[in-house]
């Protein structure tokens, strides 16, 4: 009898792995402009990859912490090639360009084209991406027009550490603007292309950005806005940002806009002291407001610059 019992729970437990899988941290990424698809089988499990370009950059936006696998395979169409060469670039948050070469990729021995008549799928090449916290646009695109290759991307998120913040406000004269998030009063300042965002801070430490879109109360759906940070005005970032209308956050005292919900970028501030400008790019966008913080433990820093 108790053996009975203990096959009927095995088999219930197959059933439960079944229908509840077991949960995994990895985050299948799709880019946010991908246009087409590449059905690859690997092992015969059925794996969707995005086609690189040599003249429109692939987009992954995400926020981290964590890590960011990109999983490449280039194409074999003729039988003549026992292996092939290709090499891919890619920019984080509009920094400096990067550069992998894949040398010597031969045929992959798991993996099939579900369309057949795409060739030959390579083996696997990867580029591990460790991104810090905070808003994340990568862009990744081909050196070559050929061979034609295809990317999957998985993202792993890591838990934030948890950091004591206090505010740090923008030098004049930025409009200071009062919001009302989970009942709580909190001061942000507008700025603009005109007028943008000015901090000055002392390093090393970082700079903990958030900014909402300003939104008329009538518009609905998704705003896109783009932020450049620079650095003793040098460019040091370029943000892609997306952003819908916040459901918790009003102004406090103004029912005509209703604010975005709020973006977050982190800027790794370097040793000493440095002057920063945050500006939006879009001429036909509205204003932004922004709210910037730094580590508690760094204002030892600021009290002897």
């Amino acid at each position: 009898m108790k053996f009975f019992y203990s096959i009927i729970l095995v088999f219930l437990l197959f059933i439960a792995n079944d229908l509840f899988p077991l949960s995994s941290d990895n985050i299948i990424i799709k880019p946010a402009n991908a246009k087409s698809t590449v059905t690859t089988i690997v092992s015969g499990t059925s794996r969707t990859y995005y086609p690189l370009s040599n003249k429109n950059s692939s987009l992954i936006t995400l926020k981290g912490p964590g890590i960011l696998k990109i999983i490449t395979r280039a194409r074999f169409i003729t039988e003549k090639s026992n292996s092939i060469s290709y090499k891919v670039g890619y920019k984080i948050d509009g920094g400096k360009k990067h550069t992998v070469d894949f040398n010597n990729v031969h045929r992959s021995d798991n993996a099939i084209y579900k369309n057949d008549s795409l060739g030959v799928p390579g083996e696997e090449g990867e580029i591990i991406l460790k991104l810090g916290g905070g808003e994340h646009n990568i862009k990744i695109w081909l050196e070559f027009d050929n061979p034609k290759v295809a990317s999957r991307y998985i993202f792993t998120p890591k838990e934030e550490k948890k950091i004591s913040w206090v505010t740090l406000n923008p030098l004049t004269p930025n409009e200071p603007v009062n919001l009302i998030t989970d009942e709580e009063e909190v001061k942000y300042f507008r700025f603009s292309e005109s007028l943008p965002m000015k901090l000055k801070i002392t390093g090393p430490t970082k700079l903990r950005v958030l900014t909402r879109i300003e939104n008329h109360y009538q518009m609905k759906g998704r705003i896109d806005y783009r932020l450049q940070v620079k650095e003793d005005k040098k460019v040091k970032h370029t943000y892609q940002l997306s952003s819908v209308r916040s459901e918790t956050t009003v102004y406090k005292g103004d029912g005509s806009k209703i604010p975005g919900k709020a973006k977050e970028i982190i800027i790794d501030v370097p040793k000493g002291t440095h002057n920063y400008q945050i500006v939006p790019l879009d001429k036909d966008k509205n204003t932004v407001l922004g709210r910037v913080l730094f580590p508690k433990k760094d204002i030892k820093l600021e009290a002897h610059k």
